[in-house]
């Protein structure tokens, strides 16, 4: 794949595009940590409170890494907020399932929205070389008028002496 980074600063599409993926899942993240909390709790573990702790530092990091994709390091912690939510799924099986979706919907808006960005890219382009050739023949057409409206201009004529 062409697409396939791990590390620079994305194209506007491509931003976009991770941004919303890592927004929602740091909400199915913090959702994931709520069920781990409850299962603990439920089975008498001390360890309930730290699930909903790490769970929540993990939902908090999707959030802000959302915001950092301008940074060349963004999509690298992408990468591993990816692994770390594949990795809930020890404590809680269907966070399996959660981690496989949002690591297929990482990859698609990776691939498609650097695509989107060569594609505006291109049309930008071609738009611009479109308006600088209107453009240069706007200004052609008005300098071959102004030169055909233009009156003659004759030779000066010399004063008479008359006195």
């Amino acid at each position: 794949m062409s697409a396939f980074i791990l590390y620079g600063v994305p194209g506007k599409m491509t931003r976009r595009l991770v941004g919303v993926v890592l927004g929602t899942q740091g909400l199915s993240v913090f959702f994931g940590a709520l069920v781990a909390r409850a299962l603990a709790a439920a089975n008498g573990a001390d360890t309930s409170n730290t699930f909903l702790l790490i769970g929540s530092f993990l939902a908090v990091l999707c959030i802000l890494d959302a915001g950092m994709l301008r940074r060349p390091w963004g999509i690298t912690v992408g990468w591993v907020l990816q692994i770390a939510t594949l990795a809930c799924a020890l404590i809680v099986p269907m966070m399996l399932l959660v981690g496989l979706l949002f690591g297929a919907l990482w990859l698609t808006v990776l691939v498609q929205g650097r695509k989107m960005d060569e594609h505006t890219s291109r049309v930008d382009a071609q738009w611009h070389a479109e308006t600088e050739r209107s453009a240069t023949e706007r200004s052609a057409a008005e300098r071959s008028a102004t030169e055909r409206s233009a009156p003659e201009r004759s030779a000066p004529e010399t004063p008479t002496q008359d006195g």
